[in-house]
């Protein structure tokens, strides 16, 4: 996750940025915001997390091809099922 992500998800919960929007907001607003902000943060490392278990070569580690399909999917799915909880 870069600067640029950090921003777009920031403007996508409502969040001022560099300026835009409304500078004030009431105290249900703004953790309003924040709970918007904070769930698009974790869901963007969740994904960037299966994605790493998805690229393990388990090959390397002496697993048998079919067995690392299996685990690495199995482990990305589980990561990604956290978002759903």
């Amino acid at each position: 996750m870069n600067r640029e992500d950090i921003i777009r998800m920031a403007r996508e919960a409502g969040c001022p940025v560099a300026g835009i929007g409304p500078m004030t907001f009431d105290d249900k607003q703004l953790v309003s915001m924040l709970e918007r902000f904070a769930a698009l943060v974790a869901s963007a490392e969740r994904e960037a997390c299966a994605m790493v278990c998805e690229s393990i070569d388990m090959e390397a580690f002496g697993v048998l091809p079919v067995r690392t399909v299996m685990i690495t999917n199995h482990c990305a799915e589980a990561i990604r099922a956290r978002g759903q909880a």
